[in-house]
């Protein structure tokens, strides 16, 4: 195994889309392309799937340093209102482009820290949202909590609009990893917020943690899983810490690199925690993911419903996500838009009455052909294709690409479809780049990814 950390311990996306973000083609995109691509698809499923919300909400009043995502830090709480009235105005600008009202299917409150917002602007920002939507028949809705500041208010509030999942960022709880990403919560706040959610009625709770920390070790990732199992949460999702310390604006350089785990020490990790999780009756989901039997996302990966968006593994497949919020994307399948990630230039477009449309992709037939079988691949382990769905040289270019994880026993293929085998399941993501016509012809020299082991 440590010879093939070695061989495929390269940069890489999470696939989350394809293509990647950044290797959008902008001179496809307009928000005319947008609105259009948009139309289409809301038309054709609304009725039927309903569609997507992703709530970006930025706040966080502290500053994690392994953290990669969107945000400001502050502890100035007069900014939510605001920021909740510059949601609503975009909301209210999608719905008066959209021929009917929506149906909500799926609804995700992500971050930042959606918890730093009190549970007053919460019900403001969702009563907003159903003011022009209905809920679909059948509801997906979750959302991001932080065990220090989470209340049971924030519980009970959200509850009450029909959330029945909720996550708490974990990560790890050895002292020494919190120090270093400046991460500082104890034990007993997780378990708090997970017994509250328990009351209240929660179905689907769900715990983050990391591995591959700063001065992450093994008998750390074994104590966090141990205490983690003591709470029983319906799923964990255990990821790879992704190091892109030169993504302006991130937090990522409150440790040296040489405090980080190496790629071998990094597989331990993982395999450590994977082991412990498994034995505890956990099953491995996609990249990632783990669930106990009972939960909807073990279910869908049995039915294979498993989705994969911007909002990671999800249960529900709708044609349309919209992000709302500073650097949210949006997904229409045959469309991709990006929000303006500056945080006071996306209030100032949305007061503006403009969609804060920063940049975008349109899809055409190549992009959406290898889109699914990505997706086949992250979500099921497995694709198919019509033998003619290559040109010559195309399958031959892929069938080279694909060798190397064939003779190291990593999955089989011919050409009608690839499935992984068990040993290729740490390597989902160098399978897929596989399929990547966009990035083998680029080869970027920059780095754009963090490493996929």
């Amino acid at each position: 195994m440590n010879s093939l950390i070695q061989k495929y311990n390269v940069p890489g996306p999470r696939y989350t889309s394809y293509p990647t973000v950044p290797f959008w083609d902008e001179s496809t995109f307009s928000e005319t392309a947008w609105v259009r691509n948009l139309r289409r698809a809301f038309s054709a499923t609304n009725g039927t799937t309903g569609i997507s919300l992703y709530i970006h909400l930025p706040y966080c009043e502290s500053l994690c340093t392994f953290c990669g995502c969107n945000k400001r830090i502050t502890k100035n709480h007069t900014v939510e209102e605001p920021y909740i009235d510059a949601l609503l105005e975009e909301w209210n600008l999608y719905c008066d482009l959209l021929p009917e009202r929506p149906r909500i299917a799926e609804l995700h409150l992500g971050g930042g820290t959606p918890s730093f917002f009190s549970p007053h602007h919460l019900n403001q920002l969702v009563t907003g949202l159903f003011r022009y939507a209905d809920p679909a028949d059948e509801t997906d809705f979750g959302w991001e909590g932080h065990p220090n500041n989470t209340t049971r208010e924030h519980l009970k509030i959200l509850y009450g609009f029909g959330f029945r999942r909720v996550s708490f960022g974990v990560q790890d709880y050895d002292p020494v990893v919190q120090r270093a990403i400046y991460r500082h919560q104890p034990f007993e706040n997780v378990k708090q917020v997970t017994a509250w959610s328990r009351e209240i009625g929660y179905t689907s709770i769900s715990h983050d943690l990391v591995f591959g920390l700063p001065f992450q070790t093994p008998d750390a990732i074994t104590d966090t899983i141990y205490k983690t199992l003591s709470l029983k949460p319906d799923r964990i999702a255990f990821y790879s810490y992704a190091h892109v310390p030169w993504i302006k604006g991130n937090g990522q350089r409150g440790f040296r690199d040489e405090d980080l785990p190496s790629g071998d020490q990094k597989r331990v990790l993982y395999e450590t925690g994977r082991n412990l999780l498994e034995q505890a009756g956990y099953v491995e989901i996609g990249m990632d993911h783990f669930a106990l039997p009972h939960d909807s996302l073990y279910k869908a990966l049995e039915n294979g419903t498993l989705h994969r968006n911007f909002m990671g593994y999800t249960t529900t497949q709708t044609r349309v996500l919209l992000g709302l919020g500073a650097s949210s994307i949006s997904d229409v399948w045959t469309g991709f838009s990006q929000n303006e990630k500056d945080l006071d230039a996306y209030m100032n477009q949305v007061r503006a009455g403009e969609l804060p449309l920063l940049r975008g992709h349109i899809l055409d037939d190549q992009d959406q052909f290898l889109r699914r079988q990505i997706l086949n691949i992250m979500c099921q382990g497995q694709t198919q294709w019509h033998p003619g769905s290559w040109s010559r040289h195309e399958w031959e270019a892929l069938s080279a690409r694909l060798e190397s994880f064939w003779l190291d026993g990593l999955l089989e293929y011919d050409d009608e479809g690839l499935t992984v085998n068990p040993a290729g399941r740490p390597f989902l993501r160098n399978i897929c780049m596989a399929f990547d016509e966009r990035l083998n012809y680029a080869q970027p020299q920059t780095k754009l990814f963090s490493q996929t082991v």
